[in-house]
């Protein structure tokens, strides 16, 4: 979208401590025409006088909020039509007849409330984000929006962002363990959701500098399902590794001892072998072992 606004330059034609000293000068002028010439001709030193004030108060007005400090700047307008926008920063003197707004081009924060939506599968979630932003262009944010409510709808747009990134992934990943989703998605989904939020301030002047996920969890209706279903996937996980785990001891066992001559076993024994030691290794519980001093035949 093509920017409208105009930068305008301040030079030392603007400079603010040059017209204070004419402004000093002007009120100078106006008691001495007031005072001395009114002393002998009250009508000419009331009329010159007079002028003089009124120049003095117009030229007064110009100062009127024309400090502007660093990532500050002033949008001017004369009589309802645009004239630029100041960005230097410093004391100056514009035309009194110019209307200023005052807008601060710092960086800005926001952080979004977490607001229900339902992911890609329909389950409905809680999400939140953090949102780094800052003016970029003063036009559209005076005039393309409501005036002095763009930080209102910078608030609206991401929320009607993050609502949309939202129902495009998952919560978390069902069957397939390569698929991008918003608890493991990460840098990705933030810089999709950046890339989102941008198109939607765009039309305010609206500089996204960072937008993160910072509340990510179930809504409370399904939270305890999922625990469990989470729990439930922990669990054979864990069954998984031991069982992984105890079919390697059980074969290293088994050529250990054939290896050192330590028993020999037939193919019956060995079963049996591998039924305890898959019990003991696998089992929940400590074991409770059994010596047999007699003969294992």
């Amino acid at each position: 979208m093509e920017s409208k606004e105009i930068a305008k330059k301040m030079t030392a034609v603007n400079n603010g401590f040059l017209h204070l000293l004419i402004n000093i000068a002007l009120l100078a002028l106006a008691l001495w025409l007031c005072i001395d010439v009114g002393n002998n001709n009250f009508t000419l030193g009331g009329i010159l006088g007079g002028v003089c004030w009124v120049l003095w108060g117009l030229h007064v007005g110009g100062f009127k909020q024309m400090v502007i400090q660093p990532n500050h700047a002033r949008v001017l307008t004369f009589f309802g039509k645009y004239v630029g926008t100041v960005r230097d920063n410093g004391f100056f003197w514009t035309n009194p007849f110019y209307s200023r707004k005052k807008m601060s081009l710092r960086a800005d924060n926001m952080d979004v409330e977490p607001i229900k939506v339902n992911d890609r599968n329909g389950n409905p979630i809680m999400i939140g984000l953090v949102l780094v932003w800052k003016v970029e262009d003063t036009y559209r944010a005076c005039f393309d929006v409501e005036a002095d409510s763009y930080h209102n709808f910078v608030a609206v747009q991401s929320d009607s962002a993050l609502r949309k990134v939202a129902s495009l992934y998952a919560y978390d990943n069902l069957d397939d363990k390569d698929e991008l989703t918003l608890r493991n998605g990460g840098d990705e989904i933030n810089r999709r959701l950046e890339q989102e939020i941008r198109k939607h301030l765009e039309i305010a002047g609206i500089e996204v500098v960072e937008a993160r996920i910072n509340y990510l969890a179930y809504a409370q209706e399904i939270a305890s399902v999922m625990l469990k279903r989470q729990q439930a996937e922990a669990i054979i996980s864990a069954r998984e590794k031991i069982v992984e785990g105890a079919v390697s001891m059980v074969d290293t066992a088994l050529k250990k001892l054939a290896a050192d001559h330590v028993v020999e076993m037939d193919e019956e024994r060995k079963a049996a072998m591998v039924s305890n030691l898959m019990v003991v290794l696998c089992g929940d519980e400590g074991a409770s072992p059994v010596i047999n001093t007699g003969s294992i035949y």
